[in-house]
């Protein structure tokens, strides 16, 4: 089954080679772009049944064995990211290709945006498998490269100055986290993650300090951690309403997978534990405090990514098989969830003509299925059970309660009282936006009448109404699908979480795997 590895990079590679080819038809484009995603969402199935069953994939690029030549390794974690992310994916590929064929290509221009969204689901899938630093570097780039384009979609100034401050947050990000690489290369003459794991002991305890922070600080401003979070808010709602929800769900949970790594396997003592505790707790309650205080529901949803942040930051910080357990479920749940409430967003800024809480009313009566779309993962984001949200965060509970101080037990009520504020932001949206009526909104009229003052003589007037299409309703409803199968699965899928997260205790799992036929010193063989 290793050749499966190298097709989850390559097929999307190839079908961004291939949508470039067929230029600026855009109905070749959009098969081409599906069908390629189609195929990654099967060999992410597939890879992650092999995985659970046989053991983890490693693939040595080239016939040049680790740690001299590019190593990828696909265990539990990684295969269950790939299939998580191909999910998400392929399902904002359908609701912007059914955006695409409702307005043309003023949002998501099919020659710029398919090929686009392709590269950035390679860099996804190098993060997610590569078994080396700089190749995660590598994958980091693409994706981040990717994503410059399609955040400043449609060059208005919103967009265009949010793209500036995502820029350049991202490339400090890139510079902290290569310069930790060039650091532990000269250090340990390796950028091979299970050669640095083996060495790192090697190394004064104060300079592993240093290469410890200066990872994590690269990788958690990628992962919106406090208070590397601030450029967040700002970015991600400019964006159209399909590149908004893939960013939301992916790209932050890309760095905390990245932290995951350095956490267990390259760093797995506890020293700087307990300060990132402290920051998971700082997380949690300025996003959900800055949630409460927005009036915008794409700003809000950014806010409630930012403190749900905190909540992974707090699994992996336990340092625990259970508590790495439930950071991995509880990212699994939050990509669905997140996703499927930003693409309820893009709905409802369709139906509405504005996503601003205060001057929406009404939906409810006139769009009952986006109302059900986005009262669903609300809930579920909110923490409510039996939804997979309070499944996640009752297991990160657990875990820190193990812990048993009195950090352990303020984290604990922390989380219990963001979830609250969470419910109560998503509560707000629906009550103003849904359960309030059109007459209640202060200044409201139809756009239809506002088109008809605009622009009295046309005669194609009707046209701003702009129904709903059907697949962008189907893709977020085949999202809320997939996040109540989080729920009804709970059990298989958090034991597979369970079982990933026995795999990354400590790094000898994760060694053993990349060098079979290691000594007992744990330095592979000449």
């Amino acid at each position: 089954m290793t050749f499966l590895v190298p097709l989850v990079v390559l097929v999307p590679l190839l079908g961004a080679a291939a949508t470039l080819v067929v230029g600026r038809r855009a109905r070749p484009q959009r098969i081409i772009a599906i069908t390629a995603l189609v195929i990654e969402l099967a060999l992410g199935a597939v890879m992650l049944v092999a995985v659970d069953a046989g053991g983890p994939l490693v693939v040595e690029v080239g016939g040049w064995q680790a740690p001299f030549g590019i190593v990828l390794v696909v265990d539990r974690l990684s295969a269950l990211m790939v299939l998580v992310s191909s999910i998400v994916l392929l399902a904002v590929l359908v609701f912007s290709v059914g955006q695409g064929l409702a307005d043309g290509d003023d949002e998501t221009p099919v020659s710029i945006y398919n090929p686009t969204y392709l590269i950035l689901t390679t860099g996804v899938m190098v993060a997610f498998v590569s078994g080396d630093l700089f190749n995660l570097y590598v994958g980091f780039e693409i994706l981040l490269v990717a994503s410059y384009v399609l955040i400043t979609l449609g060059g208005t100034v919103s967009r265009i100055r949010a793209g500036v401050t995502y820029v350049i947050v991202s490339l400090l990000s890139s510079l902290l986290f290569l310069a930790a690489i060039a650091m532990i290369y000269g250090a340990l003459g390796t950028v091979n993650i299970a050669q640095i794991a083996q060495r790192i002991g090697d190394l004064p305890l104060d300079v592993q300090i240093v290469l410890h922070v200066m990872l994590l600080v690269g990788f958690g401003i990628k992962a919106a951690v406090f208070p590397l979070s601030f450029w967040l808010p700002d970015s991600y709602p400019s964006a159209p309403a399909p590149v908004t929800a893939a960013f939301a769900g992916l790209l932050t949970k890309i760095g905390v997978y990245a932290i995951i790594r350095v956490e267990t396997v390259i760093f797995p003592g506890p020293e700087l534990n307990p300060w990132l505790m402290v920051l998971a707790l700082l997380t949690m309650v300025v996003g959900a405090l800055g949630a409460v205080a927005q009036a915008d529901i794409k700003r809000i949803l950014s806010f409630t990514l930012v403190s749900h942040i905190g909540y992974m930051i707090l699994g992996v910080a336990l340092g625990t098989v259970e508590g790495t357990a439930a950071a991995i479920y509880y990212i699994a749940h939050h990509i669905v969830v997140q996703t499927t409430l930003f693409l309820a967003a893009g709905l409802i800024e369709r139906e509405a003509g504005s996503t601003s809480i205060t001057r929406i009313g009404g939906l409810l009566a006139s769009a009952p299925m986006v109302a059900a779309l986005f009262f669903i993962p609300a809930l579920n984001l909110g923490g409510i059970p039996p939804f997979s949200g309070f499944i996640g965060k009752l297991g990160l509970f657990r875990a820190t309660a193990e812990q048993g101080d009195a950090l352990a037990y303020t984290l604990i009520g922390a989380g219990a009282l963001v979830s609250l504020l969470t419910l109560y932001a998503l509560i707000r949206v629906w009550n103003l936006v849904f359960w309030r009526s059109a007459d209640a909104v202060e200044g409201d009229e139809s756009r239809l009448l506002r088109s008809v003052e605009e622009a009295p003589l046309s005669t194609s007037t009707i046209a701003v109404t702009r129904a709903t299409p059907r697949l962008m309703t189907a893709a977020t409803a085949g999202m809320v699908a997939v996040s109540l199968a989080l729920t009804v699965f709970a059990g298989p899928v958090y034991a597979l979480a369970d079982r990933a997260g026995g795999n990354l205790d400590g790094p000898g799992a994760y060694i053993q795997t990349v060098f079979p036929t290691s000594t007992e010193e744990g330095e592979p063989r000449e």
